[in-house]
């Protein structure tokens, strides 16, 4: 059902930025942005872990440079039964994480030096195991996906809005519909997705870790810290606001329609009524000292 759900979700993006083209450019937009979307697939399925990276100033590490830190990564990929993902850090003091690839075998995990300074080792582990569930279940792909052609979408529709209107085949109820609705229902489709898939990727995360009170733990301490301590990249592109582990921007907390992330409070309590059904796993072997070495 989970590739089902997303198959329909991309194609319904899809559908309409090709809807959206022809309302705009009539039978010759349409194919423009039948190509257009189709591209923008196959680029974002071949390089988005490298945008992102790239678009936070990620550093990756190896074991020599961040002992620790990557060594839980080790161990709960081998949990997991996943490829070691590469490993990076980007240097920002607000405490998040996010994964990016497009499968198990290209992932990476990034966490951000304001998380490794605030968590233990245990809180680091369920934060990590969260991330490596979304690698394990694909997500990262989806979203990246997602968050492209909505983006082109918003693009489409603003230019829909200032240019649109001046060419002779152009119908004015068309324009003006793409402009309002074509963002907000790209945006909706994002949020369908990305919400649900938080939830199961603490549940597994959680598994994975084998106590869902280090995760349920990390999440209060993120939430406050991203709460009180700007990410100044997340703020300039918000459309990468749902790979991260709590929602890096300001003001967009509530459990709500559009949140790009469930409540954390929600999430938390959903991990403590797990916890209380399950005998936590063995602990993992952490290091007597932080993660970051």
């Amino acid at each position: 059902m989970n590739l089902v759900r997303t198959t329909f979700l991309l194609a319904l993006l899809t559908a309409l930025f090709v809807g959206a083209g022809y309302l705009v450019g009539g039978s010759g937009g349409m194919v423009i942005a039948f190509l257009l979307a189709a591209g923008m697939n196959l680029f974002a399925y071949w390089n988005s872990d490298k945008m992102v990276l790239r678009y936070y100033r990620a550093r990756e590490v190896t074991e020599a440079e961040q002992p620790a830190f990557v060594r839980i990564i080790r161990q709960l990929a081998e949990r997991a039964r996943l490829p070691m993902p590469r490993v990076y850090i980007v240097d920002n003091d607000q405490p998040n994480a996010f994964a990016t690839g497009r499968n198990p075998r290209n992932a990476a995990v990034c966490a951000t030096t304001g998380l490794l300074r605030r968590l233990s080792p245990e809180e680091v582990a369920g934060v990590m195991a969260h991330e490596l569930a979304h690698v394990q279940h694909r997500d990262t792909l989806t979203m990246t996906i997602t968050a492209t052609l909505a983006g082109a979408i918003s693009m489409l529709a603003n230019f829909a809005f200032f240019f649109g209107g001046n060419g002779n085949r152009s119908n004015p109820l068309g324009v003006l519909l793409v402009a309002i609705l074509a963002p907000l229902a790209a945006m909706l489709v994002q949020m369908a997705v990305s919400r649900g898939r938080e939830y199961e990727a603490d549940r597994q995360g959680a598994l994975t870790c084998g106590n869902p009170l280090w995760l349920a733990s990390a999440l209060g301490k993120i939430s406050s810290g991203a709460a009180r301590i700007d990410n100044l990249a997340a703020e300039r592109n918000p459309a990468t606001a749902h790979l991260f582990i709590v929602n890096p921007l300001h003001g967009r907390g509530r459990d709500s329609l559009f949140a790009t992330h469930p409540a954390v409070e929600n999430r938390i309590a959903r991990l403590q009524a797990m916890a209380g059904t399950m005998r936590p796993g063995a602990s993992m072997a952490a290091p007597a000292r932080g993660p970051w070495g």
